[in-house]
């Protein structure tokens, strides 16, 4: 049976990855609905620890899973590394002897312990004072409660977590209420929309965006732009050389390294470079986000029966977030692009042929299991292969972003 997970970055102050949510999404049909809490961590557990490898999913960041009261008193969590997984204590979990005496259990043992969707209440103090994180919905909880909650538990030894921030003016709150760590879409979103003139430097890499994605645009002039920029040229042989690729012999030249990934890949490879500079000032995650919507656009493009440019969708994921990285309109943006009328409907009215693959990809990132399935079934994609393309474009992310 295939199982489905996804991640979900969480953040520190700086906006800097701090781990990573892994997030059940579900196996076979993507049906959630009818598998139990215990069967859902169990199978997350399987898949990323002992089938996949944590490296594939998170990068040897921390993990935090989600554990039912049934998992920690069979003391599952046990089996894996402390370094790696924060223990998720669900909120449904009661604190009984028998869950309390577990968790001091996994506390003894290492583990990091964090209370998921946390609401105050007395009976919940012997957990409180096992936790090292808590976590609080910053949707669902008002600005008081929060103020009340942070203010009562100031004098455990507590971490707090702002979980579902939203939007930048969320994200400042939370920091302003004394959060630690951050988790939800935020870092996706333009911080704000009122710039009307990009700076002269982003307009240069936007017009070298331009130039790279011209039908005309030669192999050889490739090599010429990517040999006069020393940085450029680095994270080239840096990324041709790396694991993703397994070659025997490394390769030093540069116009080998553009021979031997061909047009559309070295064409990619300058792109996803400029998108990183681009967003230079904004978390590294955006870009790795980025990369992954690509690679995943692409890869469905290819399992579609249906005829696909893939290289359009590649670029379609890629861009999707432009506007967050550079705070200004996706119209405005697209204006100094010359990239296809298929794309400029996709991203500015979620609209035309290639909506559904920006469809899929963004309700898979979220867990939005039925609408993801139902447009899989339009595009005759075999939903099985969701996964195993969603760690694909992991992984390609992972060896473009740590160069």
């Amino acid at each position: 049976m295939e199982t489905i997970i996804a991640r979900q970055p969480i953040f520190n102050a700086q906006r800097n990855v701090f781990a990573y949510e892994l997030l059940y999404r579900g196996a076979d049909k993507l049906s959630l609905a009818n598998v139990g809490g215990n069967r859902a961590t169990s199978s997350l557990l399987t898949s990323s620890f002992l089938t996949e490898g944590l490296e594939k999913i998170s990068g040897n960041k921390p993990c935090f899973v989600n554990f039912t009261e049934e998992l920690l008193l069979e003391h599952i969590a046990e089996s894996f590394p402390t370094n790696n997984i924060v223990i998720e204590i669900l909120e449904d979990v009661q604190p009984t002897d028998q869950v309390v005496a577990a968790c001091k259990g996994l506390k003894n043992l290492g583990y990091t312990l964090a209370l998921d969707d946390f609401v105050y209440h007395n009976k919940f103090i012997p957990l409180i004072e096992l936790a090292d994180i808590i976590k609080i919905d910053f949707l669902l909880t008002s600005a008081d409660e929060m103020q009340q909650t942070l203010e009562f538990l100031s004098r455990f030894k507590i971490d707090f977590l702002a979980e579902k921030v939203e939007t930048h003016d969320q994200f400042g709150e939370a920091q302003r209420l004394g959060f630690k760590y951050f988790q939800g879409y935020f870092f996706a979103r333009p911080e704000e929309m009122r710039i009307k003139e990009l700076s002269t430097s982003k307009l240069t890499l936007l017009n070298l965006l331009s130039e790279i994605n011209r039908q005309s645009f030669s192999v050889k002039k490739m090599t010429d732009i990517i040999s006069a920029d020393v940085s450029l040229s680095y994270r080239l042989l840096r990324y041709i050389n790396s694991a993703y690729f397994y070659l025997l012999t490394k390769i030093t030249s540069i116009s080998y390294a553009v021979t031997y990934l061909g047009e559309y890949e070295i064409r990619r490879f300058v792109t996803l470079a400029v998108i990183s500079e681009i967003s230079s000032n904004k978390p590294v995650e955006l870009v790795r986000l980025a990369a992954v919507r690509a690679k995943f656009c692409e890869k469905l493009g290819q399992e579609c029966p249906g005829e696909t440019n893939q290289n359009e969708l590649f670029l379609l994921g890629l861009l999707s977030l432009l506007d967050a990285m550079l705070d200004t309109p996706i119209t405005d943006i697209l204006k100094k692009i010359p990239v296809s009328d298929n794309i400029k409907r996709a991203l500015i009215d979620q609209d035309g042929p290639l909506s559904i693959f920006l469809k899929i990809v963004t309700a898979y990132e979220r867990g939005n299991h039925e609408e993801c399935f139902q447009a899989v079934k339009q595009l005759r994609v075999y939903e099985e292969k969701l996964y195993p393309m969603y760690l694909s474009s992991l992984e390609y992310a992972d060896s473009f972003v740590n160069l």
